[in-house]
Formats: structure tokens, C-alpha cells, sequence
């Protein structure tokens, strides 16, 4: 059943080939939508915070049915259909996503992770050696606790504010889902105005009718019955994440503007620094959402990794 919403743009992205939701752990359910070559070689691409699974580029999508790749968006504990949770660390996401993964038979993999996403893209690296065969990370939130902390960014609000945001995440969700029901109409006007104030980067690609109905439809179709998740990407960020980023081996590479206003690109920097197998691509010129007006070049040098195990 297609859904129409006020204020979506006109311009419709096509549905996903694939979308529905898998059992996962203590009677749980994890909520996917699938794009591209259902035999593909397979990338998971994990959405920003706010977000959820049809967070994925237009182009991405194009570009996967075109090369014959299979791209799963996967929507986070309290988003979308899937159900709300608050993992002790994010490395325990992975066992979830192991499960979704043997669900969809997928095998190997590689993972994409978009700001908020980035984090959960690391833990699978650090989580599932043997199955992720490369990480890649546009613009991701780096550490705020342990040996691993960058200092400064916004991020630092949500530190200062954990203790809160701990204690009150379950009716803050509430809030935030009928915030967000109530200014459903309003949609379309609102990431105008939302695009109107980020830097020159971001204005220009909110600005494409593709980007803005896809994150239109993501977050209206996200949103329909809850919307905790966010609360949630935030409790575990300032949290220890359950691993070193020394404990990821497996290949990264990131991708992070020089001008995000959001995640500093000195903390790019600094977790690539610390990862054992990683390297820094400046997006030059861009911002916090950079990384996905490049898609298909993102895309591209994961599919090369480890192709020799294929």
C-alpha cells in the first residue's frame, strides 16, 4: 500500500524492492527496506540521527539496481516497525544485525553509516570480523567517553545533558512522535526552512527535489508509529561504546567535509587516526551531508573491498 503524505514533494521516490521486518533477539523485531539486485553483492547502509531505512540516496538506489547491488536500509530500536529498545552499548546492536543478516542470507557485507549511523557502521566492523568486509563512514559521530573522546562539537550538549536524557527517553520519545504528527502537514515547508539556515553545502543538496523527497518519505514514513530512536542514538553515543576503535580491523574509509558544522572534521580525523586499517577522503567544501551527494563513489571503493573473498 502506497502512503501519501501533505506536504512530500512531488517528486516520489520509488518504493523499495523489498521492505518488511525480521525477528531478532528477546522477541524483538528490526524493520528493513531493501533496493537493487535482490543476489548482489550486499551493502547495509545505516541511517543518520534523525532518520531511518529509506534514508538512502535516489541515486544509490539507481545506481544499485544498475551494478547489481543489493542495499538494505535497517531502521534503529524505536523507529519505523522496529521495536523500541536501548542496547546497553552499541556493540550489542550487532548481534541483532547478525540475526537480520542470516534472516536475508547475506553472508558477507559491508556497511555504510551516515553521522549517526556511523557509530553502529564501526561496531559491525569491530563486532563482525568475519562478515563485514569493509566499513565506510560519511560524516560520523566519534567517541565522547573513554580513551577514545574527541573534545567539542555539538555532540557535547547531548554529554552535558545524559543523565537527563537517560532518566526521561521514553516520554521524550512520546513527545518527539506527536511533536512530529502534529507538524506532519508542514512537512515540506519545514526542511525549507531547516535548509535555509544550514551552510552552503547542505542548502544546495536539500535543495534538489530527489534529496528532499527522499528525506521527506524517510522521515514521514519513519515517524508514522514512534519516533524514540533518536533519544536513544543519543543515550548511546554518550555512553562507552562496548569497544575500542582500535578494535576495528577491518578496512574503513571515511568521507567527511571540511566544512560539517554538525560533526567537527577534526573528529574524523581523529577516530581515523585511531583506527587500525582506515583513510580520510575530505569532501571539499562541503558539510555535515556531504557524503551523500557521492554515493556512487562511496559505494564503489566498498564493493572493491574484499572482493577476493567473493
Amino acid at each position: 500500500m502506497d502512503m501519501s503524505f501533505p506536504g512530500r514533494s512531488a517528486a516520489q521516490p520509488k518504493r523499495p524492492t523489498l521492505e518488511g521486518s525480521v525477528a531478532v533477539r528477546d522477541g524483538r523485531r528490526l524493520s528493513f527496506a531493501e533496493y537493487g539486485s535482490p543476489r548482489g553483492p550486499a551493502l547495509v547502509w545505516m541511517h543518520g540521527t534523525p532518520g531511518a531505512r529509506r534514508q538512502i540516496p535516489v541515486d544509490a538506489r539507481q545506481y544499485a539496481a544498475e551494478a547489481g547491488l543489493r542495499i538494505i536500509g535497517i531502521d534503529r530500536p524505536g523507529i519505523g516497525s522496529s521495536s523500541p529498545h536501548l542496547y546497553p552499548n552499541l556493540l550489542d546492536w550487532t548481534d541483532d544485525l547478525a540475526l537480520l543478516l542470516d534472516a536475508l542470507a547475506i553472508d558477507k557485507v559491508r556497511v555504510i553509516g551516515l553521522s549517526g549511523g556511523g557509530p553502529y557502521a564501526l561496531a559491525a566492523g569491530a563486532g563482525l570480523p568475519d562478515r563485514v568486509e569493509g566499513v565506510g563512514v560519511l560524516g560520523g559521530v566519534a567517541p565522547t567517553r573513554g580513551p577514545d573522546a574527541a573534545d567539542g562539537g555539538i555532540i557535547q550538549l547531548a554529554v552535558h545533558a545524559a543523565p537527563l536524557l537517560a532518566a526521561t527517553r521514553v516520554p521524550l520519545g512520546v513527545a518527539l512522535t506527536g511533536a512530529i504528527r502534529a507538524v506532519r502537514p508542514l512537512a515540506g515547508p519545514g526542511l525549507d526552512l531547516y535548509a535555509a539556515v544550514q551552510p552552503a553545502g547542505d542548502k544546495s543538496l536539500l535543495g534538489r527535489p530527489e534529496f528532499k523527497a527522499m528525506f521527506l518519505d524517510d522521515l514521514l514514513n519513519g515517524s508514522r508509529f514512534q519516533t524514540s530512536a533518536p533519544i536513544s542514538d543519543l543515550v548511546l553515543f554518550t555512553r562507552e561504546w562496548g569497544f575500542r576503535l582500535a578494535d576495528v580491523r577491518v578496512p574503513v574509509r571515511w568521507w567527511h567535509g571540511d566544512d560539517d558544522h554538525i560533526v567537527p572534521f577534526k573528529h574524523g580525523q581523529h577516530c581515523v587516526d585511531r583506527l587500525p586499517n582506515a583513510t580520510m577522503t575530505t569532501i571539499d567544501g562541503e558539510s555535515h551531508l556531504g557524503g551523500l551527494g557521492i554515493a556512487h563513489q562511496v559505494m564503489d571503493e566498498l564493493i572493491s573491498l574484499g572482493q577476493g573473498s567473493e
